[in-house]
This record gives C-alpha cells, structure tokens and sequence, in this order.
C-alpha cells in the first residue's frame, strides 16, 4: 500500500455492534485510537487492532437510537461493511465524519441523468458520465461535474427525498439514486448511477438532509398551493391559478411558512419551496 495516506487520527471510543449479521448482546465501547487513511478504517486498543478496508463499508449514519450501554456516548457514527456493523466515536464526531464521506465519495465516477423529472414532468435527458465531489464543511453538498460540461450541486440541507432503486443504464440493470432538490425554485430529480457502494454511501451522505413530511398535516387550500408551486406557477399567479382571493393565498402562504414547508423571498406574496415541501408535493404528484 505504498500509495495509502493517513487522512484522520484521532483518540475515542469504538464497538462492534453487529457481527455477521447478528446483533451483540455484550456490548461494552472499547478506549482508543481511531485511525482513517484513503485505503481503510484502522480501530486500535489495547485488546488489538481491527481493520475495515473503505473498499467494504456500504453504510454510514449518525446517531440513532441506543441501548442504555450506549447511550452513555453523545455521538458516535454508525458504520456497515458487510455483515457487521461498528458503532464509532472520535472526540470531534462531525469532523472525523466529513474525513470519511470524503475518502469513501470524492472523486468519484458515476453516470448522471440530470434533470429526470422537472416540476413533475419527466425529461428525456440522457445518462451521462460524471465525476462526483463533495464537500463536508459547514454547508455539505454533493456535487456533479459531466462529461458534456453540466455542473449539478446537491446541497445537503435542500435535499428534499432520495431512493435508491435499479434502472436500465446505458444498456445494463445498474443501482441508481434518484435524488429530488430544488433548481431556480423548480423541483427537480437528478439521478445517479454507480458501483452499489458509491450508490449506497451517497444516499446515507444525502439522507441527512432528507425532509421528513410525515407531520405536516395541509388543509384542502393548502394543499392545492403547494401543488401549484411544485409544478412550476409563480407566486403572483397563484391566485387566479387556484382560484382564490389574494387575501387568502398570502394567509396559506404565511401557514405554510410557519409549517417550515415555504420559505419567504420576500416580505410580500413571494416564497419558494423548501426540501420539505417538494418532498409532500412529490409524494402527492406520485400518487396521482
């Protein structure tokens, strides 16, 4: 390995959670050194070292629920590589986090389809080679450079719904992300293909900015507002477009910016959709 580098030390906490697909019952967070170069993930104590190769990790999430043994960590990161899993928590969890979405994501080639749907329309577009980067500072985003020349920038915080599914790409069945966000206002699906793991891993870096829909719960008007926006109508023609008094759009309006669904432009009768309102208008626009 002479071209491996070392991209992280640094000193925590680590314990194999799941081994061979099999939950542990006795589970107790081992003190050490953790240890990430472009080549593989490195867990050293004092009972012994415990090598993941990057090559193999298909799984990376933040925090979820806990037993009550571990619990006792603030944070901790969540790693899969094949059938077992690693609970993993450095001092800096945020930063040992962008430093492994980096190695597994960056510089990565993947085949792109931008834009697939468009407002709801589905677009002819045709897959294209690309190569990914990503940032994973303060503003975390994926980004997208073609062949053709097309730049795509996924901002993680205005990522509204990803899937992972399989299509025909360039003539082969292939793993494919489907990921919804906005572009001038309109929302938009932008698919990527890849290696499983490439797939796999950009959907965990993307998720963390997923909206969650689930307790938004719209009125009639509401609803028929956002559908409306979802498709493309501008803000001043919303009125006439739905049938409704101006009074009462901008009363929707300000419910839905309150509701964290609509972001206000500006101070009088203009918004635009957030994440989580294209992923209600999405889940709606599918189900017709």
């Amino acid at each position: 390995m002479s071209d491996e580098r070392k991209l992280a030390d640094a000193k925590g906490k680590f314990v194999q959670v799941v081994a061979d697909g099999r939950k542990r019952n006795d589970i107790d967070w081992a003190l050490g050194r953790i240890l990430l170069s472009n080549r593989r993930l490195l867990l050293v104590s004092n009972d012994g070292k415990r090598t993941i190769p990057l090559s193999e990790i298909t799984r990376v999430t933040g925090r979820d629920d806990a037993t009550q043994a571990i619990a006792k960590v603030s944070g901790y990161l969540s790693v899969q590589a094949g059938a077992d899993v690693f609970l993993v928590a450095p001092q800096d969890v945020d930063a040992f986090e962008g430093e492994l979405f980096d190695a597994l994501l960056d510089q990565t080639t993947v085949v792109v389809k931008h834009p697939a749907v468009e407002g709801g329309v589905v677009r002819d577009s045709e897959w294209e080679k690309g190569r990914l980067t990503v940032e994973t500072g303060d503003d975390p985003s994926a980004d997208l450079a073609t062949a053709a020349g097309t730049f795509v920038e996924l901002p993680v915080d205005d990522v509204g719904r990803v899937e992972r599914t399989t299509k025909t790409v360039k003539g082969s069945d292939r793993p494919v992300l489907e990921v919804e966000h906005a572009v001038d206002g309109t929302s938009v699906e932008t698919h990527v293909a890849g290696a499983a793991q490439d797939v796999a891993v950009l959907g965990c870096f993307l998720r963390r900015g997923d909206a969650d829909a689930d307790d938004v719960d719209l009125t009639r008007e509401e609803h028929e507002v956002l559908m409306a926006l979802y498709t493309g109508v501008s803000p001043f023609q919303i009125p006439d477009f739905v049938g409704m008094d101006v009074d009462q759009v901008e009363a929707v309006f300000d419910d839905l910016v309150e509701q964290g669904v609509l972001e206000a432009v500006r101070t009088r009768r203009e918004v635009q959709l957030e994440a989580r309102g294209r992923s209600i208008a999405g889940d709606a626009m599918s189900e017709q």
